[in-house]
């Protein structure tokens, strides 16, 4: 994408470029899968898993170590 006065040019954003960012973005804040699918248009999370799962690393990385902590999982 080129720069534009320090910024991005909007002309280089595709819609695909724009929804894979805004379920990045989504996924980042700690947003749940449940509600990123939700948002996406997807009945369920099989989809959005498995079209987006590079960008849901931080989610379910979260939700990994949630469950840890609940089950007790030995470091």
């Amino acid at each position: 994408m080129r720069p534009v006065k320090g910024r991005l040019d909007p002309r280089d954003w595709t819609p695909r470029e724009l929804r894979h960012s805004f379920v990045s973005l989504l996924s980042d804040s700690g947003m749940s899968i449940e509600q990123i699918a939700d948002l996406c248009g997807h009945s369920g999370t099989t989809v959005t898993e498995g079209v987006y799962q590079h960008q849901l690393r931080p989610v379910l990385l979260s939700s990994a170590i949630t469950m840890d902590r609940l089950f007790g999982a030995e470091a």
